[in-house]
């Protein structure tokens, strides 16, 4: 590859970064899931370790994403951390679905109203057989 290739690979790779980080800076300070996922973990006070968690984990991806790595740790090992992704991803769906109202809004348009708990219980059933489903059958295939 010529030198300005590798430069002009270089500046798009950087400014597609740029883009998508800035993007997911704005989703999550315009929606305001930071402040409400600590409202409702009632922390706070550690709202500071919120924010460099995530720009940490964000960073950490990237990295990881550039390098696709291989761990080799004990598989007992990857029982916590696949819990704690799921941790993750499911109190940063549940901060979204609690800012934007989603659920109440689904109640009344499937007439489901006075029975939210049905709901909830599907969409966590569903994510459950969900993940049972792709670890059976993607990752032991």
């Amino acid at each position: 590859m010529t030198t300005i290739k590798i430069l002009a690979v270089l500046f798009i790779g950087l400014a597609s970064g740029l883009a998508v980080g800035s993007g997911f800076v704005a989703f999550l300070t315009v929606l305001g899931v930071i402040p409400r996922l600590t409202q409702l973990s009632k922390t706070m006070k550690m709202i500071q370790q919120y924010e460099w968690s995530v720009v940490f984990g964000a960073l950490t991806g990237v990295a990881a994403s550039l390098r696709d790595p291989t761990l080799h740790i004990s598989s007992y090992f990857l029982i916590p951390l696949g819990l704690t992704g799921g941790i993750f991803f499911g109190m940063l769906a549940a901060a979204l679905t609690e800012v934007l109202n989603v659920l109440p809004i689904l109640v009344k348009r499937i007439r489901l109203d006075g029975q939210i708990i049905i709901l909830i219980m599907a969409i966590v059933f569903g994510k459950i057989f969900g993940a049972i489903f792709q670890w059976l059958y993607f990752v032991h295939h």
